[in-house]
């Protein structure tokens, strides 16, 4: 009888266990649910803390407002660029092809001169000036709005508009976004708007100005003159990152950006401003000549073929040299440098004409941007502010320029 209720009893043992271990296992799992519920809950109360705070919410949702404009500039350039890169492989395709077509019509008319019918000569004559007329009127127009120009201001807007898009994500992250947060990200968004303009009509940009201007794309109220005059050197003991050391180095990067890096670039920009102009004018001119010309192909005379041969193959170079080779991208290119410069130089010039060295930016941090916005390490800015100051002091004019990049 012990042996068959042994087994009985083992059993029930068994059966006692298992159900048990079920329950357990179902009690720790609600256990864990009710755990993990409870640390969302804390989570989202915590970021909604973060992210909400009475004092922050409307600057940010301001922030972000302005951000998903800058992200839509950004596509809308992007777009454009792409558009006026093809507008002007078209066009100089289109206007080569005509010249080219012409020539060979000219050169057949020329042939055909010898012989005594005189239907096929006018056709060929009369076709031949039409195609240099069409290549003269396609070329005025090229020439006015300068596509690879347009292409590089597209460019430019589309990474400065990145730059900002950055700046603005940087500031919010950071958690202190201002009120003069969002109106200086509203100027600078309406700032890159008139700098780059997407219209072509009433307020494209000038393509031949009559004199050689830097690019401007950062409002006017972004570096206004704190205190007029320079700020008195005076001893200080460190304070915000800046020392005495520190603003006489950034005075004389200032003094190597307007000697060197601003000047040589005001050179070549009018030097290419003054290429891009004559080559204007002279591709329309030959092709007008050529299809002058055309009229008097055949009377007896090789001159008039010759120089409408010659003129048409002129037009053809000098439109391929002038917008296979980009000028006008050039000149833009070296506008935009130029501006670069002139935003570096008034960055510093401002900053360091506020004497409440609280209301600065940290001087580290910003020793630390003009040598990175000038391809150079802190090290090597230091270097070039020492070498200047040896040069003035040796009244020699230093050899070196400023920025690395450019």
């Amino acid at each position: 009888m012990a042996s068959l209720q042994t087994p009985s009893l083992l059993f029930s043992c068994s059966s006692i266990m298992t159900i048990n271990s079920e329950d357990l296992v179902q009690e720790l799992n609600r256990s864990l649910d009710t755990i993990q519920l409870d640390n969302n809950h804390v989570l989202k109360a915590q970021t909604h803390d973060v992210l909400y705070k009475p004092n922050e919410s409307s600057v940010t949702i301001q922030l972000y407002a302005i951000l998903e404009a800058v992200a839509d500039r950004i596509q809308v350039h992007n777009n454009v660029c792409e558009q006026r890169k093809d507008w002007n492989a078209l066009l100089l395709n289109s206007i080569n092809m005509i010249t080219l077509t012409a020539i060979t019509m000219v050169g057949v008319a020329a042939a055909a001169a010898t012989n005594e019918v005189g239907a096929p000569l006018l056709a060929l004559k009369l076709s031949s000036a039409l195609l240099f007329s069409a290549a003269t009127g396609l070329l005025l127009i090229m020439n006015t709005i300068q596509p690879s120009q347009l292409v590089e201001e597209q460019r430019n807007a589309t990474r400065l508009f990145k730059q900002l898009q950055t700046q603005i994500q940087t500031t919010i992250a950071l958690g202190n976004a201002t009120e003069k947060d969002v109106k200086g990200a509203m100027e600078k968004v309406l700032a890159l708007d008139k700098a780059y303009p997407l219209p072509l009509i009433g307020v494209m940009l000038e393509k031949y100005p009559k004199k050689f201007e830097p690019a401007v794309w950062w409002p006017s109220t972004q570096f206004q003159k704190k205190n007029e005059g320079k700020a008195k050197s005076k001893k200080m003991e460190e304070k915000n990152g800046w020392s005495e050391e520190l603003e006489m180095e950034m005075w004389d990067v200032v003094e190597v950006v307007k000697r060197k890096d601003i000047k040589d670039y005001d050179r070549l920009g009018n030097i290419a401003m003054k290429v891009n102009k004559s080559l204007a004018i002279a591709g329309p001119l030959m092709t007008g000549i050529a299809a002058t010309c055309c009229g008097f192909v055949g009377n007896g005379s090789s001159f008039s073929a010759l120089v409408t041969l010659m003129a048409g193959s002129m037009a053809a170079a000098i439109n391929t040299f002038e917008h296979g080779g980009q000028v006008g991208m050039v000149f833009e290119m070296y506008r935009n440098t130029a501006g670069f410069f002139n935003k570096v130089e008034a960055s510093i010039e401002s900053t360091l004409e506020e004497n409440d060295l609280e209301k600065r930016e940290n001087g580290e941090l910003f020793e630390m941007k003009m040598a990175l916005q000038l391809g150079r390490s802190v090290a090597e800015l230091r270097e070039l502010a020492s070498k200047c100051c040896s040069c003035r002091m040796e009244g020699t004019d230093i050899d070196e320029f400023a920025s690395k990049l450019f």
